[in-house]
């Protein structure tokens, strides 16, 4: 079961006999930002499939490995792949890497995902610093017996993106190359994309973005007092918004187009933290 300190520790053991170290900061790379993977020195991956009592990824886009290496001299584990709720997952597993990252030793989560803008100003290709997020569907992944080893039954979520991750998030934002903005994401659960009639309910609610993603990381983060950097890569924009079919195809070019800067861009976030 996992709902005892045991489950999460079999896996954190397992990788950790593998990893080359102590990872400082942990990337969950979101939709078709696999390719950052690429930027790390000294590589060693882990395929998801390996690791006990994990979660095993089915899309398409995410490579299903955990991958160790070196940015600018900070030790870094990335997740290439993560999970969501569409791909049949309870809530309550959704809470498993997050755990896991949290007993490798690591200090900072960085959280990424392609979005759909729902902010008129916004445009494909910009990046969103998530601010708070808006969830308004479903259970949370803490339901179920509390495990007191990772945090308490209830807690706060006022600080959930870390205020001073955020800054120095800003203070990176390059002059070209890539526009970044402040904002708010919306959960929503997928895999459909949303109606033109709830991203204007989004908006009149205060969501400057929406995804299908992050939100269930960002709760489990909170609950283990894991500071918390979340990035939104503008891949489209949302329903109804433009007169036009929203396609996954879209998706994977705009996050293809700005790869390189976003790599960029995290690696110059992460090298001041």
């Amino acid at each position: 079961m996992h709902d005892t300190f045991e489950h999460y520790k079999a896996a954190a053991d397992y990788i950790a006999a593998r990893a080359p170290f102590v990872p400082e900061i942990a990337i969950v790379l979101g939709s078709c930002l696999g390719p950052f993977a690429d930027t790390l020195e000294e590589r060693v991956s882990i395929d998801y499939a390996d690791i006990p009592n994990f979660l095993v990824t089915t899309v398409e886009s995410h490579a299903g490995k955990l991958i160790f290496g070196k940015v600018r001299g900070k030790r870094i584990v990335c997740m290439s792949g993560r999970f969501h709720f569409y791909e049949g997952y309870d809530y309550e597993q959704l809470v498993i890497p997050v755990r896991v990252l949290k007993l490798l030793g690591v200090k900072t989560l960085i959280l990424t995902n392609a979005a759909g803008a729902v902010n008129t100003d916004y445009r494909p290709g910009d990046v969103m610093i998530i601010r708070d997020h808006i969830k308004l569907t479903g259970a949370s992944p803490l339901r179920g017996p509390n495990i007191e080893e990772f945090g308490p039954r209830f807690f706060d979520m006022t600080k959930t993106y870390t205020p001073c991750l955020r800054e120095l998030a800003k203070a990176c934002a390059p002059q070209d190359g890539l526009r970044v903005h402040e904002g708010v994401y919306m959960f929503f659960t997928g895999p459909q994309f949303e109606t033109p009639a709830e991203i204007r309910a989004a908006r009149i609610l205060g969501a400057d973005a929406v995804g299908m993603s992050t939100v269930t990381e960002a709760l489990t983060a909170a609950h283990c007092s894991l500071p918390v950097l979340g990035l939104s890569v503008m891949t489209n924009m949302a329903a109804g918004v433009l007169d036009q079919p929203l396609t996954a195809e879209e998706v994977d070019e705009t996050a293809t187009r700005i790869g390189a800067y976003f790599s960029s861009y995290v690696s110059d976030i992460i090298e001041r933290m």
